[in-house]
């Protein structure tokens, strides 16, 4: 069974590795982290994502740029702005996304 692909953004560390943490416990789910617009640019190109998780830290500006490098490259990739709010409403927030 294929595990659906995820891109994790988030400039904090600490909370990148959270929630890296917690989509990677999930058997469904692989996750890689980047910390820097550059990182998760450059992380997105290289590989194949069904979804995009952005988290605390990045300038709107950035989040903008992200978002616009994404829809050039997929259109339907589903993008998911998540800022807290537990494990619970994490999942809730994946799946509806790649629903």
């Amino acid at each position: 069974m294929k595990k659906t692909e995820v891109l994790v953004v988030c400039t904090h560390q600490e909370i990148l590795n959270t929630v890296l943490r917690l989509v990677n416990s999930n058997t469904e789910m692989s996750a890689i982290g980047a910390n820097t617009l550059e990182q998760a640019i450059t992380t997105f190109r290289s590989a194949n994502f069904d979804l995009v998780l952005v988290g605390a830290g990045l300038e709107k500006a950035e989040e903008t740029e992200l978002e616009h490098v994404i829809r050039k490259v997929n259109r339907k990739i589903p993008i998911v702005f998540h800022y807290g709010g537990g494990s619970g409403l994490l999942f809730t927030e994946i799946y509806e996304a790649l629903k």
